[in-house]
């Protein structure tokens, strides 16, 4: 038997353009001879389709696209992703499922047992769990169907099992031949490998071949890399798909795996998925152009080239706005930077406008003197000078701020906040240099002095950003400490950090959660993002004290 994975780009609520990938990537695995083809996780509806589900017309409308599928499947057969109906008494009004089609006609529906609700998962708010799975019965084997997580109810991943019910294992029970698993696993640091790790660790369990398809592309926040793979009954890796782009995996059922599995340097994963995530960003949100703030530092610097990536120097503005607290310096890398870029610059000088603001608010401030009421001003003068200018293009304004300055507030809103994409929000401080010098490995784009010099919002004189932060490298260790792994005060003192300075930092985060619920999406690279996986109470008391 042929078997081919297609890892395909489906958009949420695209229904209609979802149903044309699904057969495009069918006759090109027909033509590989596959037999069998499998798809992604919900990709009739696009994942994650969130509160879509709830509109009766939507749900309609998938489970005919799986009908008007089936009707056109014959000699190829195709498993594929929707929501269906829960027609049982009692529970959740609807099921994550998949379905086998072969022979003009729907042949067998599966749905998923594991609903993973933590994190950026919420699916128990609309889906009920299956009851029971059977293999599918397909030619002459049976085959154990899964969905996303239920491969990973596994022991060795967990401190503590989150579910009661192994899939997998039942299925393998139930006299399953091997196991496909159609997911949408989205993106960050360091998962590939894990994946790879729970198929290998079914497979010494179960001792049957096991067939993961990813989707790839980004919907909203939320990155997936594909990196789609099969695995032999012994665990050896069989075939692995590309990472951030589509693909078709075709093989053989028996065949015995031999490839080495293809990991990338976690800063070029990073970068890749930034791309990606911006791209599909605009496209599915309808934006051809972005634009951006460039102020000659090295978060902007950094945004522009990955815009530049993901859809070309025509299609990227960038905008200086200099103030009389702008160094000369920070003026000529924003022009050297576009000029590496062959991009377009325009200056839009804030000094006049920010002058007018300071004799229109004379009477109301009175004598008291300047303060950070000034220097929010500031941002907030360019923050709507881009925006003027992204509605008067129809233009996406992307944001420039890193992971470690949301953390602790080091941002204005409706200043250098406002926008539709915040591009490197979960991208700490440290590492965005890094992603420079990665943008750097062949030639010099982003000016050598963005790396060199101090950190600085430039909105008063001699200004850096260690005026009122720590060292970036502590600063992003303590965050990490925090948010990524949960730790509290004494856990990261104990790191070797002085403990006033941890619990100072931690203030900070948790009286700015104001700040990020108000913050535009941002695309998730990290194990935890500020986001949908992140839901923090902004009114709260001081449970430390």
């Amino acid at each position: 038997m042929r078997i081919a994975l297609a890892q395909i780009n489906p958009t949420v609520g695209d229904i209609s353009g979802n149903c044309r990938l699904i057969r495009s990537w069918t006759s090109k695995a027909s033509r590989q001879k596959a037999d069998l083809v499998i798809f992604p996780e919900l990709c009739v509806t696009g994942y994650p389709p969130r509160d879509l589900v709830e509109q009766a017309f939507f749900v309609d409308r998938n489970r005919k696209a799986v009908h008007e599928l089936a009707s056109q499947t014959d000699d190829t057969a195709i498993i594929i992703g929707f929501v269906d109906r829960n027609t049982h008494p009692g529970g959740k009004p609807l099921y994550n499922a998949a379905a086998l089609l072969y022979g003009n006609k729907i042949q067998a529906v599966r749905a998923k047992t594991l609903l993973p609700t933590y994190d950026v998962f919420d699916e128990a708010r609309h889906f009920e769990p299956a009851r029971e799975n059977q293999p599918v019965a397909f030619k002459d084997k049976k085959i154990g169907l899964t969905i996303c997580e239920d491969m990973w109810n596994q022991a060795s991943l967990w401190p503590q099992a989150p579910y009661n019910r192994n899939p997998v294992r039942d299925l393998a029970a139930a006299g399953a031949d091997f196991f496909v698993n159609l997911s949408s696993s989205p993106f960050h640091a360091g998962k590939t490998r894990v994946r790879l790790g729970i198929a290998e660790g079914q497979v010494h369990n179960v001792r049957r071949p096991f067939f993961f398809c990813n989707q790839v592309g980004a919907n909203d926040e939320l990155i997936f890399d594909g990196n789609s793979f099969a695995v032999d009954s012994n665990a050896r890796l069989l075939a692995q798909a590309k990472s951030f782009r589509e693909d078709l995996l075709v093989f053989d059922l028996d065949a015995e795996g031999s490839a080495i599995y293809r990991e990338h340097d976690p800063v070029e994963d990073i970068h890749d998925a930034i791309v990606l995530g911006l791209r599909d960003y605009a496209r599915k949100c309808g934006f051809q152009k972005v634009l951006l703030g460039l102020s000659g530092g090295i978060d902007s610097a950094v945004t522009c080239a990955l815009a530049v990536e993901a859809l070309g120097k025509g299609n990227v503005l960038g905008v200086s706005m200099p103030s009389s607290y702008s160094s000369s310096g920070s003026v000529t890398d924003s022009r050297k930077l576009a000029r590496n870029l062959g991009i377009r610059l325009i200056s839009l000088p804030i000094s006049p406008v920010f002058s007018a603001y300071g004799k229109t608010l004379k009477t109301a401030f009175g004598r008291r003197p300047p303060d950070v009421t000034e220097e929010n001003l500031q941002a907030r003068i360019r923050g709507t000078l881009l925006m003027a200018v992204s509605n008067k293009f129809g233009m996406l304004l992307l944001t420039t701020g890193n992971k470690s300055e949301i953390s602790t507030g080091y941002c204005t809103l409706y200043g250098d906040m406002n926008g539709g994409l915040a591009v490197i929000s979960d991208v700490p401080k440290m590492k965005v240099y890094a992603l420079g010098r990665f943008i750097n490995r062949r030639k010099e784009l982003i000016p050598e002095a963005c790396f060199t010099k101090p950190p600085s919002a430039e909105l008063r004189p001699n200004q850096t950003d260690q005026d009122s932060l720590p060292p970036y490298d502590v600063l992003d260790a303590i965050v990490e400490a925090y948010i990524e792994e949960g730790k509290d005060v004494e856990e990261i003192a104990a790191r070797g950090y002085p403990e006033p300075l941890v619990s100072r930092v931690l203030r900070m985060i948790d009286r700015n959660e104001y700040k990020r619920r108000q913050a535009p999406p941002g695309l998730r690279i990290t194990p935890k993002a500020f986001g949908i996986g992140r839901r923090m109470p902004i009114a709260r008391g001081d449970f430390r004290t």
